[in-house]
């Protein structure tokens, strides 16, 4: 374990102790008006998706991507659930290079600068063009107990699948030559597809709960967050304490 991982450790633990001090402070931050059923959103959709695409892509995509997807698709779903109409193309522009651009950063260690920073412009076009046609996260919006796949959200899956897919090719084709390129295209597009299914299968379910949690419920997860907190804040006292030195 090296200095960068113990730092990346303690800061993880002090952001979820902020996290948690957020929850806590659920009536102070305005209640069922205030920011927390927004950041249960984004905390939500991001470990759903960064957990998938770690687990088909490598932890450090899966970070990286999970996050960008998580925070722009609570934005967008959270004006959803308050009923008012989706926002403008240039926002809906905005939010598609911010998940491009998770995309890009996450495969960077992987293809290189050129090939990410292709893919990125490729997808942010691919999801504006899909969101001028009516094809965006809110499509089809229910807040349920029950999850839900529907026709359109299939075939707008299966279109993001090939789309991915086929960006890949490009740039491997194009910017910078990738080893088994067919192999990992494929796999880029699957594990997009297959991810994007059960976040869109979840999502009433998730969105439902998102805005009917108990109170006790939200202040439990607080504390929890901050014990984690507390624990990965504590890792660098008791690697001093037994003599454990960094490399």
């Amino acid at each position: 374990m090296n200095h960068h991982t113990i730092a990346a450790i303690s800061i993880s633990g002090s952001c979820l102790d902020v996290l948690g001090s957020l929850y806590l402070a659920y009536d102070l931050l305005g209640g069922r008006n205030g920011p927390l059923r927004l950041l249960t959103r984004a905390v939500t959709y991001f470990v759903v998706f960064g957990i998938g695409y770690a687990l088909g892509l490598g932890l450090f995509f899966g970070l990286v991507a999970g996050l960008a997807t998580g925070v722009t698709l609570a934005i967008e779903l959270n004006r959803a659930a308050r009923g008012l109409n989706h926002y403008s193309l240039p926002w809906e522009a905005l939010f598609s290079s911010i998940r491009s651009a998770g995309f890009a950063i996450g495969l960077y260690p992987t293809v290189g600068v050129r090939f990410a920073i292709a893919f990125g412009l490729l997808a942010t076009v691919g999801q504006v063009i899909a969101y001028s046609r009516n094809v965006r996260p809110s499509m089809d919006y229910v807040a349920d107990r029950r999850p839900r796949f529907t026709e359109r959200q299939f075939w707008a899956t299966v279109v993001r699948t090939v789309g991915y897919l086929g960006a890949a090719l490009i740039c491997s084709a194009l910017v910078h030559h990738v080893d088994h390129s067919v192999y990992f295209a494929v796999r880029l597009g699957l594990v997009t597809g297959l991810v994007t299914a059960v976040g869109v299968t979840l999502n009433p379910y998730i969105e439902y709960y998102a805005d009917n949690l108990p109170e006790r419920y939200l202040g439990s997860f607080g504390v929890l967050l901050i014990f984690f907190g507390f624990s990965l804040q504590s890792v660098q006292y008791w690697l001093q304490l037994l003599d454990i030195h960094p490399k």
